[in-house]
């Protein structure tokens, strides 16, 4: 978008819906409502894993075939979340963000009657088309809205489903296949979806560009291609249903087209993403240690159930009450985590965080079946702590230095950052497991019990004390023009 902000803006103000002024409850509720939104998608995404064996019982298929279901999700992700900034500025926010809500509810109704995999896999790819649209547009409109000064605690809002929904989406799951059928996993997104809708065509305002540059084809074919190929080939290796050859053919093939399209993104006047943006040190910082940060931490959800009950042999009750320690941690320091962020600056937070949910990491690596399970608790209870700190501030500084009319594409490459990253944590978590259990074959055990755990959480230790390294290296003074408070 280039029209400036949409308040106090003439050619919109009057299509606003009634949410007018610079006060909290106008950016509030509708913060609120994208958190909603993002919730339903994060624990629609998340809960598939813990029912896939019941589904897959349904269609009289191999549990791993369910990897496909997952891909053709992840797949509409890295094809749709590109161009959404450039719908919303062509159709504006609030057809676009109605009609992805609407998308992704008529979707479940049909993954839910799905008879066979084939259809499955056909409704979620529609499904995830709507997930690619609802949650980059919505938060689009939330920051277009709130002044710099709210940044953090807009974000605070936004950042929660993805740290909740990972956490309860296994024990919901759980009861769920448990109680009565997968197919009610879809079915729950229907009031709420119906709710979404109702309200947001009441409070989403009507933001779009007047008159908005032509869409980049070629850069949304290069891009969706790549990170289409690339992220379903990350999926096949995980899943192991097909020779490693295709998978890694896929993943090279996608590599060599996401490089493709970066070459074109940055020659073209008007690209799809505004590669450009990146020159910001702040935004850089935040899409590069972030996406480390994300692996590392979104991984972990995924590994911790498995540890206990494949490594420990531990009941899927205890698993699941032992891991929703890290959604006490998560919630338990929201009320501190703006004034943490003013009182000692991003830099600082990021940096203790990122290195600090390392540690943690480090301390699963070295849990057994004999750890005391109040130690247990208490490290991950830490783990949430610095999985919401961390979270927040990364998700609030990588718009610190953004102008406003630059937004739209920040926001669309920063959504496309992120989600991609966040949809092949699980995956990298297997893949790392996978990797521990060969390490310990190669060695001559078995490749099974705890041993290959302990490689997985020592793999991603590293890898979130790596983002530290780019926090470390911001001025003291990053994201200060959001940390000071009016």
């Amino acid at each position: 978008m280039s029209d400036g902000s949409w308040r106090g803006a003439p050619d919109v103000a009057g299509r606003c819906g009634g949410l007018t002024g610079t006060g909290g409850p106008a950016w509030r509720n509708l913060a609120l409502l994208v958190a909603g939104a993002f919730f339903m998608e994060n624990l629609d995404g998340t809960i598939i894993a813990t029912a896939a064996p019941r589904m897959a019982a349904s269609f009289h298929v191999p549990a791993g075939e369910l990897n496909l279901v997952i891909a053709a999700y992840l797949l509409a992700l890295g094809i749709f979340i590109p161009v959404s900034g450039w719908i919303a500025d062509r159709f504006g926010a609030r057809l676009v963000f109605c009609g992805a809500i609407a998308v992704f509810t008529l979707a479940s109704v049909l993954c839910a009657q799905s008879t066979s995999l084939a259809e499955l896999t056909a409704t979620r790819l529609v499904q995830g088309i709507g997930g690619a649209l609802m949650v980059p547009v919505g938060r689009l409109v939330v920051l277009r809205g709130a002044e710099k000064a709210d940044i953090i605690r807009v974000i605070a809002y936004l950042t929660w489903p993805a740290l909740v929904a990972p956490v309860v989406a296994p024990a919901l799951g759980g009861a769920i296949v448990t109680y009565a059928s997968w197919r009610w996993i879809f079915l729950v997104n229907v009031p709420l979806g119906l709710v979404a809708l109702v309200v947001a065509f009441r409070i989403v305002p009507d933001v779009r560009t007047a008159r908005p540059a032509g869409l980049d084809w070629q850069g949304f074919v290069l891009t969706g291609l790549g990170l289409g190929l690339a992220v379903y080939g990350l999926e096949l290796v995980e899943g192991g249903t097909v020779p490693w050859a295709l998978a890694g053919a896929c993943i090279g093939a996608g590599s060599v087209v996401v490089w493709r399209a970066v070459v074109h993104l940055r020659r073209r006047t008007h690209p799809l993403l505004d590669l450009a943006i990146l020159h910001i040190p702040t935004f850089r910082a935040a899409s590069a240690g972030g996406s480390l940060f994300r692996l590392a931490i979104g991984a972990a959800p995924f590994l911790l159930p498995l540890q206990f009950q494949d490594g420990f042999g531990w009941s899927p009750i205890r698993s699941g009450l032992l891991v929703v320690s890290l959604f006490v941690g998560n919630i338990g320091i929201k009320p501190f985590t703006t004034p943490l962020l003013r009182r000692f600056g991003f830099r600082a937070v990021l940096g203790t965080s990122a290195a600090a949910a390392g540690v943690t990491l480090a301390a699963c690596a070295a849990f057994t079946a004999r750890t005391p399970v109040a130690l247990i608790v208490v490290v991950l209870v830490a783990s949430g702590v610095f999985r919401s700190t961390g979270f927040t501030a990364y998700n609030t500084i990588v718009f610190a230095d953004v102008p406003q009319d630059a937004m739209s594409n920040a926001n669309t490459l920063s959504s496309t950052v992120q989600q991609v990253t966040m949809g092949v944590s699980v995956t990298i978590g297997a893949l790392v497991l996978h990797a521990g259990a060969w390490l310990e074959r190669l060695a001559g055990s078995s490749g099974t019990g705890s041993g290959p755990f302990v490689v997985a959480f020592a793999v991603l230790a590293v890898v979130a004390a790596a983002a530290s390294v780019e926090a470390l290296l911001l001025p003291r003074e990053a994201g200060s023009s959001l940390a000071a408070s009016r």
